[in-house]
């Protein structure tokens, strides 16, 4: 792939990350929170936001949303950190070259060695992340079946 196409292809990758953060971030504000934050009781779903205030009240206020609410803003905010990875590993990949002439033979560290870390480092920590969520999601979701409360 020559490198104006891969560069078109990373902006989108950019553009199309940033617009999946927008739009979390407004759902999160439109239905008071996530469901990551929020609580399953007595067969309610809610979800919570420890972002937002709501007419004077105090951070964290629980707001209840339907099942399907529930879990698509559960998985919304699952995709928040492959989301995170795309766009930051895009953004080092297309940084390369300037890294590279910047941090030269006489740096401390190299800019093919300080891309390779930095990549690594965004590709481990996010891949945890998501798999945290996920499996909290799944022990959420096993939970629901069995009928107890979070």
């Amino acid at each position: 792939m020559n490198r104006v196409t891969r560069n078109r292809l990373l902006i989108w990758i950019i553009f199309l990350g940033l617009t999946n953060f927008v739009s979390y971030t407004m759902m999160y504000w439109y239905i008071g929170g996530d469901a990551k934050n929020g609580i399953i009781r007595d067969g309610a779903y809610y979800v919570q936001g420890h972002h937002l205030r709501h007419h004077g009240e105090q951070f964290g206020r629980e707001s209840e949303v339907s099942r399907g609410m529930w879990i698509y803003s559960y998985l919304h905010s699952i995709s928040i950190w492959p989301t995170i990875a795309a766009v930051l590993v895009s953004m080092f990949i297309m940084a390369r070259p300037h890294i590279i002439a910047t941090m030269k033979q006489d740096a401390v560290i190299q800019g093919t060695t300080f891309v390779t870390v930095g990549i690594t480092v965004v590709v481990l920590v996010t891949g945890a992340s998501t798999l945290y969520f996920m499996l909290d999601f799944f022990r959420a979701l096993a939970i629901i079946g069995n009928g107890g409360d979070l």
